[in-house]
């Protein structure tokens, strides 16, 4: 049974009426890679990528493999990936550490219309296909959207808040 299936709406939770994986696109997305970790199911990934510790591999099709020029200079890197096994229904969501409901854009998790997870990673070495990497929260295989250099200079933003989370 794959995640998808395996995640039951919780109290104060609402469904959209329509599945947004069942609807037409309104843009594409190719994948460039994909990314390998060791975990297998929703429930062994870490609930964000700061708290692991675990190397994982991100793999490039051959085709974009040119775009990693200089990529080596980059001590970290913001990665876009699918979350490929992620409900996509949930618009309103009680996460099991909050006490309420939350809208899904105001909540990190991969449950949402467009399964699309970010993280800042740190860049360990370089392959011939890709790079190592840590500080990854997501499915061994999920699929590449994009990778982007972390800037310190202008991608932190010391004071930022969200404020449901001092409840």
């Amino acid at each position: 049974m794959s995640d998808k299936m395996a995640m039951p709406a919780r109290a104060g939770e609402i469904e959209l009426e329509r599945d947004p994986a069942a609807l037409a696109a309104d843009a594409g997305i190719v994948f460039i890679g994909h990314i390998e970790t060791p975990w297998k199911t929703r429930g062994e990934c870490p609930r964000n990528g700061r708290q692991s510790r675990e190397t994982c591999r991100v793999v490039l099709k051959p085709d974009y493999l040119e775009g990693l020029k200089s990529v080596e200079t980059c001590s970290h890197l913001i990665l876009l990936y699918w979350m490929h096994e992620a409900r996509r229904d949930l618009i309103v969501q009680t996460p099991g550490f909050a006490r309420r409901a939350h809208g899904c854009f105001a909540l990190r998790t991969p449950v949402r219309p467009n399964p699309v997870s970010l993280s800042v990673v740190e860049r360990l070495d370089m392959t011939d296909d890709g790079f190592l990497v840590r500080g990854l929260d997501c499915l061994h295989g999920t699929p590449l959207v994009d990778i982007k250099p972390y800037f310190a200079t202008t991608d932190s933003v010391p004071g930022a808040e969200v404020g449901w989370r001092k409840d």
